[in-house]
């Protein structure tokens, strides 16, 4: 094959090499199509890591192409292999010191692909951005806020990770009720009213709309309602707040007695149980 090509003509090897680039461009050309119809796969849609390995490869491919035919095109106009070579390390290396923080988002989003830190459609907290992991590219991630914006996270600023399984964080209000029957049963719905005019006043915090539960009693003999919400991590504030004085206040409309400690809020993230395999 070598004592063929020595024979070639100069022209002839021009030709060739020229015809070489051109068939690269086209290899290109199917490995890109090929790639997108991957990625348009059910299991590729299912798979955030798919999709990421799917561009990665590919990204791979197109630059082994191109850096071999630009190479054959630069040895037949006569620059050494090894010239070749070392022009491309310095070059390399000059851009690698130009663009560290994409080398670096690259590198991280690479481990966060095999280390399975999150997928999409998880709640996480990421740099102090909660939401729902809607993409993941080998430079951003990007999530969906509790109030519907796109959040850019840069890879390489992903350093801790926090994790909600359920995509929530569940927040008890528990509301004591008077000892007085009527007054009782007056603080019960007020409590209900309130509760359901909380989802629309404070926007953007609830995953799920509020529960409230019917009357219970303590061992000690305390009558308590209970309201439970599911609220989007770290957005809970209004609950403790606002609306805990809303209910304190409606408790001293029907009963001046009425204390501040007689309305609780605790938050917890509920327990994840992954579901039993057959």
């Amino acid at each position: 094959m070598l004592d063929f090509y020595d024979q070639l003509g100069t022209w002839q090897r021009v030709a060739l090499a020229a015809g070489l680039a051109v068939l690269g461009h086209l290899l290109v050309r199917l490995i890109r199509w090929g790639s997108g119809r991957a990625t348009t796969s059910q299991i590729a849609r299912s798979s955030s890591k798919a999709l990421t390995l799917i561009s990665l490869l590919t990204s791979i491919a197109v630059f082994v192409i191109y850096f071999t035919a630009f190479g054959f095109v630069m040895t037949e106009a006569g620059v050494p292999l090894s010239t070749y070579l070392a022009s491309a390390s310095i070059i390399g290396l000059a851009v690698a010191f130009g663009s560290q923080g994409i080398v670096q988002d690259v590198v991280s989003g690479v481990t966060i692909v095999f280390t399975d830190l999150f997928d999409v459609g998880d709640v996480v907290e990421i740099s102090g951005q909660v939401g729902v992991v809607e993409r993941f590219g080998m430079r951003f991630t990007v999530l969906r806020s509790p109030l519907g914006a796109e959040v850019f996270v840069p890879n390489r600023s992903i350093l801790n990770v926090v994790a909600y399984p359920r995509g929530y964080v569940r927040c008890f209000v528990d509301v004591t009720l008077p000892q007085d029957a009527d007054a009782a049963e007056r603080m019960e719905d007020r409590v209900r009213v309130l509760s359901a005019a909380a989802e629309g006043q404070f926007a953007g915090i609830f995953r799920a709309p509020p529960e409230v539960m019917d009357p219970a009693t303590t061992a000690a003999g305390r009558q308590f309602i209970r309201i439970k919400f599911r609220i989007w991590p770290g957005r809970g504030g209004p609950l403790e707040t606002a609306f805990r004085q809303e209910l304190v206040q409606a408790g001293k409309s029907i009963d001046p007695d009425y204390a501040e400690w007689m309305v609780m809020v605790n938050n917890e993230v509920e327990t994840y149980r992954a579901p039993k395999r057959n």
